[in-house]
């Protein structure tokens, strides 16, 4: 069912409407329902099965049934404000919900028949002056493992952690047998099975008694240590060479260094380049999280092994290092974790093969006005017919994102010349910057954009094309369009988003100024529905094979390298013909960026 809006000429949106190309203006969808929001609700997220939704606001968190939205279950706390959460499904009745509150204090809670259980806070304070705060935290899809990033007094650092997921499920399931027995009496006093860290990782520094000789260099871990002690000589030789000025007087001043932040990235079974996985590895189970630091050039992989015991000193080292010759900008992990994404600076994209170790596609991007600042994978990506046949079977596909607002499809596979689209220039007007451009799962090759001025609209990738704009009731606008509180439903093929009273509608009740939750039902516009697909339930998604050992790891990669010979070589010949002509932008590029 198709719905259309008649909108007054002073709307905004009739005027983007106008500006369409095609003959017929661009559809609009109303939202099918809304409901009222708790107070100052500032986060949301929904469960990988789109049974549940979690919001975080002002005084705790609440679960709600995504199809009735109704109020579950909810847990209380007088001036605790949740800022961020995050939901997994642990077992077929059991949710594990991921906190920050305001105050930098991250904690675990569980949902589990209609309760929510406080199961662990993650940075304690036990010493006021040496206060911890959690900059991010993070849960693995399953809730087995959790990782956050930690600030005290200077110094950051990442800690991963492991739950004890079957100990959790049998004490809940011991509370609600309590609670169910008509002869107890009083609240049931639970302890909790404690949460154990498996690794704590600190930046980068050069390892003492590195060996610099030769025949060292041989050695895996000598080796990632070089690497790392190179990177980190370099970092420290640049910031002593680049004096820090005032602007407004001219004068050299002293360099306030801010602390350095980490990304991470839980990583799912896969073959191994360097450093193997021993023994069987549970579909599904992270076996590894890769972390890198801002202004480095190189990725860490960690295994999540069990920490020795009485050696909880011992600085863990890397199992594999993925350099590259420029500063990383973002990163992103496919679904299946079979590949790495790297935005680098110098407007270059890489993009790394963990199955036989190296890069499956280095490709330079035509974004020479702004520094990347978002990449992602985009699933289900159609094939194109002037493309496809010059591409191997191993391909990927990418959306980056600029700090411009400019947006770039990246399509990259080994042996082979990449294709890069840019689907939007640099936005003329502030109010047309995108600050969410999220690929929606369930529709293939659409785009979910919001901006600054409170647009919102569906996009295909791929035809360049807005599909449909969804639109709120002219009473209410989005809330903080900077930072939009929203959530995808993959199952329900639903978008919740919160809206707030607008201000500059007439008087209206208490009850209609509080926020509302909208509801777009992507299935009710017949536009929508060819790009409609379903989402298989596994993330392994590809047929990879196993690679247990370094030899066969190797073996692979040959393998490989020999199929995609005459791919590299019509590659090589087209990148030497194209050589001047990059030579001659890049010298472009320098002249401006001299000039201004």
């Amino acid at each position: 069912m198709s719905i259309v809006h008649e909108r007054t000429p002073d709307s905004e949106m009739e005027a983007t409407c106008e500006t369409e190309t095609s003959t017929e203006k661009t559809p609009s969808l109303d939202p099918s329902s809304a409901t009222q929001l708790p107070e100052s609700t500032n986060c949301l997220a929904c469960s990988e099965d789109g049974m549940y939704l979690s919001l975080g606001h002002s005084q705790g968190l609440s679960v709600w049934c995504a199809s009735s939205l109704c109020c579950a279950a909810e847990w209380q706390q007088d001036a605790l404000e949740i800022t961020s959460i995050q939901m997994t499904r642990m077992a077929e009745t059991a949710y594990l919900l991921g906190t920050v509150d305001d105050m930098g204090v991250a904690r675990v809670f569980a949902y589990h028949c209609e309760t929510i259980h406080s199961l662990s806070v993650i940075n304690t304070m036990e010493n006021i002056n040496k206060r911890s705060i959690c900059l991010t935290f993070e849960l693995s899809e399953g809730g087995d493992y959790g990782a956050a990033s930690i600030s005290c007094n200077g110094v950051v650092w990442l800690e991963v952690y492991h739950f004890p997921s079957e100990a959790w499920l049998k004490e809940m399931e011991t509370t609600l047998s309590q609670k169910q027995d008509p002869n107890a009496s009083g609240e049931v006093d639970v302890k909790w099975s404690p949460v154990a860290v498996v690794i704590k990782i600190k930046p980068p520094k050069i390892p003492t008694g590195t060996s610099t000789g030769p025949l060292e260099v041989f050695q895996i871990t000598d080796w990632l240590s070089q690497c790392v002690s190179q990177e980190v000589q370099t970092s420290s030789s640049r910031q002593l060479e680049e004096p820090c000025f005032n602007k407004d007087a001219g004068k050299p001043k002293e360099k306030n260094e801010s602390p350095r932040s980490c990304t991470q990235h839980f990583l799912l079974p896969c073959g191994q380049f360097l450093g193997g996985i021993k023994g069987k590895s549970q579909p599904g189970l992270p076996v590894a999280v890769c972390v890198w630091w801002s202004g480095s050039h190189n990725v860490l992989q960690y295994l999540l092994q069990k920490a020795p015991k009485n050696k909880t000193d011992v600085e863990p080292m890397p199992d594999v290092l993925w350099p590259n010759a420029k500063k990383i900008l973002c990163s992103a992990v496919s679904r299946c974790s079979h590949y790495i994404a790297l935005g680098l600076d110098d407007a270059l994209v890489c993009v790394w093969d963990r199955q036989s170790g190296s890069p499956l596609s280095v490709v330079f991007v035509s974004a020479t006005d702004s520094a990347f600042f978002k990449i992602q994978f985009v699933d289900y990506w159609p094939e194109r017919a002037d493309i496809s046949q010059t591409f191997t079977r191993a391909k990927v596909c990418l959306l980056l994102l600029c700090k411009s607002g400019a947006i770039h499809t990246v399509i990259a596979a080994r042996g082979t010349q990449s294709c890069t689209v840019q689907l939007s220039e640099r936005p003329k007007d502030s109010g047309d910057i995108p600050t969410v451009t999220a690929s929606v799962p369930f529709l293939q090759s659409l785009s979910l954009v919001v901006q600054t001025n409170g647009k919102m609209f569906l996009q295909d990738v791929i035809k360049r094309s807005n599909v449909c704009f969804l639109m709120l009731p002219t009473t209410h606008r989005i809330a903080t369009p900077y930072h939009p509180v929203y959530a995808l439903n993959t199952k329900q093929q639903t978008l919740f988003i919160q809206g707030d009273q607008n201000s500059s509608c007439s008087a209206s009740s208490k009850v209609g100024s509080q926020s509302q939750l909208f509801i777009f039902r992507f299935g009710e516009l017949d536009i929508i529905e060819p790009y409609i697909v379903s989402l298989p339930d596994s993330p392994q998604q590809l047929n990879t094979l196993s690679c247990g050992t370094l030899e066969e790891s190797c073996n692979l990669y040959l393998q490989q390298r020999a199929l995609s010979v005459d791919e590299r070589t019509k590659a090589l010949t087209q990148t030497w013909e194209q050589f001047p002509e990059t030579a001659v932008m890049v010298q472009q590029t320098h002249s401006r960026a001299a000039a201004s």
